[in-house]
C-alpha cells in the first residue's frame, strides 16, 4: 500500500511541475515582469493565473506610485510621437522620457498607442461647431483620460514607470475633427509600419486638413510628409502673403518647393489637383507644435529634419 502511494506520487509530481512552468511562463509573456515576481504571484494565489496577474498589475500600481514620485522631476527630453487618423478624426500625443532605450521599448510604444487611441475616442464624442475643430490637450488633462478598461491615462502612466524604472511624462496632445466634406491625412517620420487607420508613431508627425475636389490621393500624404521636412509656419494666402526672396527661407507652406518633387511649389500642386488645404498641424518630440495658425517666426521654434531621410511619395 505504501509503495503503491509512492508511486502514484513520483508519477503525478513531474505532470505538477509542468503545469506549473506552464502558469508561470504563461503569466510572465501576459505581463513582462520577473520570473521572481511571477513566481511569487502563482505561490500567493494558489496558481491562479488570473488572480496572480491581479496581484502584479496591484503592486506593479503600488511600486510605479513610489517610482514615480521618486522620479519626479527628473528630465524628459527623448520619447516619441505618436498619431491616428481614422475617418474625420484625427489625434497627435507626445510621450517623453528620460532615454532613448526606453523610447524604443515596446511597453513604452504601448503606452503611447493607448493614449492616442484614447485621444481619438475622445476627440470622436465632442460635438462638431466648426469645419475644423482643434483640441489642445495638456498634460494634467491627457492624464485623466480614460482608456478602454476604464483606468485613466495617468494610472497606466504609473504602471509603465513602475515596470521601466525610468520618469516619463504624457507632454501634450492635440484632437481634430472634420466636417465630413474634409479629409484628413497624417505621417509620422522616421515612419514606422502601419496601413491606413493605424498607429503611428516617429519623432516627428504631422495631420493636414484638404478640400478636394476629387478621391483622395496620395498628395495628402505628400503634403503632410512636405510639412514634417520643410516645417512651415502658416499656410499662406496667394497674393496677399508675399513670397521670401530667397526659397531656402520661405515658411509660408504654399510657396515652398515641394518636398517630394521639388519642380513644383506646393501651391501649383494644389491648383492642378483642386485642393485646398484647410488646417494643418505638426509635432516634434521635445519641440511644440507648429500650425497654421502661427502668427509669426517667433510663436513657434522648430528644428530642422533630414529631409533625405524622408521616403516621398511615388
Amino acid at each position: 500500500m505504501l509503495f503503491s502511494s509512492f508511486r502514484r506520487l513520483i508519477s503525478t509530481t513531474p505532470n505538477l511541475r509542468a503545469t506549473e512552468k506552464s502558469l508561470l511562463a504563461a503569466l510572465r509573456k501576459q505581463t513582462g515582469y520577473s520570473f521572481s515576481n511571477c513566481k511569487k504571484a502563482l505561490e500567493l494565489n494558489g496558481n491562479n493565473l488570473e488572480k496572480a496577474q491581479e496581484w502584479l498589475q496591484q503592486q506593479a500600481q503600488a511600486l510605479g506610485w513610489s517610482k514615480a514620485t521618486k522620479l519626479e522631476g527628473r528630465q524628459t527630453s527623448q520619447g516619441l510621437i505618436g498619431l491616428m487618423v481614422q475617418n474625420n478624426c484625427a489625434a497627435l500625443v507626445e510621450l517623453n522620457c528620460e532615454t532613448d532605450f526606453v523610447a524604443r521599448n515596446e511597453n513604452f510604444k504601448e503606452m503611447l498607442n493607448l493614449a492616442t487611441k484614447s485621444c481619438l475616442n475622445y476627440v470622436s464624442k465632442q460635438q462638431l461647431n466648426e469645419v475644423i475643430q482643434k483640441t489642445h490637450l495638456s498634460s494634467e488633462k491627457l492624464r485623466s483620460l480614460q482608456g478602454p478598461d476604464g483606468k485613466s491615462l495617468g494610472d497606466h502612466l504609473t504602471l509603465m514607470i513602475g515596470n521601466l524604472g525610468e520618469n516619463a511624462q504624457l507632454k501634450r496632445g492635440l484632437c481634430l475633427r472634420a466636417e465630413n466634406n474634409i479629409n484628413l491625412y497624417g505621417y509620422a517620420h522616421p515612419a514606422s509600419a502601419a496601413g491606413e487607420n493605424e498607429f503611428m508613431y516617429g519623432k516627428y508627425g504631422a495631420i493636414v486638413a484638404l478640400k478636394e475636389q476629387t478621391s483622395p490621393s496620395d498628395i495628402g500624404k505628400s503634403i503632410c510628409q512636405h510639412i514634417v521636412g520643410m516645417n512651415p509656419l502658416k499656410i499662406g494666402v496667394k497674393d496677399v502673403d508675399k513670397p521670401a526672396e530667397n526659397v531656402d527661407d520661405e515658411t509660408c507652406l504654399i510657396y515652398q518647393e515641394l518636398l517630394s518633387n521639388p519642380t513644383y511649389k506646393v501651391h501649383e500642386i494644389l491648383e492642378e489637383n483642386q485642393i485646398q488645404i484647410v488646417d494643418f498641424v505638426r509635432y516634434e518630440c521635445g519641440g511644440v507644435d507648429v500650425a497654421s495658425t502661427a502668427k509669426s517666426t517667433d510663436e513657434v521654434i522648430g528644428k530642422e529634419v533630414n529631409i533625405d531621410s524622408i521616403q516621398t511619395c511615388q
